[in-house]
């Protein structure tokens, strides 16, 4: 799979709001926020706010390579390479607790409270890895603040957590005061999206090879989001693409927050047709018209499991935490031990 120099987007392509969030952090940079490549940021985003990103890596055919965010490869070729090469498989591995101790020890030298936001406990092993490294470095380094944050969400949803961070930092909140708005703000992004085949899930074991089968013949298309411990979880089965597509649309409507001041996001794995078909709808809803929205491209961390052709929209809704069922509620409350002994 070639490799070559990705174009990059200038920063008046960047929505202003985002701008004008990172020109105000980098004035009071009271807080360090440390993010990674899972979030899937548009080109320029991330330059523009300011953060620092710890890369995940993937292994193809051609070994190793570091993701990141498509500088130094070109995102069509990649997934053309998938589509082609449907019997070839990418692998993910979780970034491991020295990788993080590095990222974080430098910020502990530098002595800024800092903030890490990384890819869910759901997807990914990685979170706590950064929580294994975070304990490291504070026993070196007593008096550093750092608070690691599990996002619940995934792609673009954190980067349009990321950025409205960031936003808050920029409003002078401490780095435990960002956390814990953090912790409140990230069950109300949601995503809804749709995948092109079930290829890529059956050959990650997360769905069965049959299942994939079945559904490829009888052209299902499932609509998927993610619960609130950020892993995948099935919404429902469409007969064709076209009306996956309006199932996301109709979950947009029933759970946007309709304010404008913040943007929308649609990202894609190579399906840029689909992506634009969903801004042209969402902008005739009433009160989207000129909302911002961020395009990108997911990355080959993500991509790799899902495959080429998915089509997600993300945006900032109601909490998602009111949409549990009755038994994830009582796990929940477990979880934080409001049941008795």
């Amino acid at each position: 799979m070639d490799q070559k120099q990705g174009s990059s987007t200038n920063a008046s392509d960047v929505p202003a709001g985002v701008q004008s969030a990172g020109r105000a952090y980098h004035q009071r940079r009271n807080v360090r926020i440390i993010v990674d490549s899972t979030s899937d940021f548009a080109p320029g985003v991330v330059e523009q706010l300011g953060v620092e990103v710890i890369p995940f890596s993937y292994v193809g055919p051609d070994g190793e390579h570091v993701d990141d965010m498509w500088r130094t490869s070109d995102p069509h070729e990649f997934y053309e390479y998938m589509r082609k090469h449907p019997d070839v498989h990418f692998k993910t591995a979780a970034v491991t607790p020295g990788k993080y101790y590095e990222f974080f020890k430098r910020a502990a030298e530098e002595g800024t409270p800092t903030m890490y936001m990384g890819l869910s406990e759901g997807l990914s092993s990685s979170i706590n890895a950064a929580r294994q490294a975070a304990e490291m470095v504070k026993k070196e380094y007593p008096d550093f603040e750092i608070y690691v944050l599990d996002n619940k969400c995934d792609s673009a949803a954190g980067e349009l957590l990321a950025i409205e961070v960031v936003r808050q930092a920029a409003n002078g909140l401490s780095a435990k005061e960002l956390y814990d708005w953090a912790c409140d703000a990230r069950y109300f992004v949601h995503g809804y999206f749709t995948l092109d085949s079930f290829d890529a899930l059956a050959a990650g074991g997360r769905i069965p090879p049959a299942a994939a089968n079945v559904g490829g013949k009888l052209d299902i298309k499932p609509e998927l989001s993610y619960d609130t411990n950020g892993a995948l979880t099935l919404r429902g089965m469409c007969r064709g693409r076209k009306k996956a597509l309006r199932a996301i649309l109709q979950d947009f409507r029933d759970n946007y927050a309709h304010d404008t001041t913040l943007p929308l996001a649609i990202v894609s794995t190579d399906a840029q047709k689909d992506a634009d078909w969903l801004e042209k709808e969402v902008r005739k809803e009433k009160g989207c018209e000129d909302v911002a929205i961020i395009h990108s491209t997911v990355s080959p961390i993500l991509g790799s499991h899902v495959g080429p052709g998915m089509v997600a929209l993300v945006f900032w809704g109601t909490d998602r935490r009111e949409k549990m069922s009755l038994t994830d509620r009582i796990a929940r409350k477990v979880r934080k031990g409001g049941a008795g002994a």
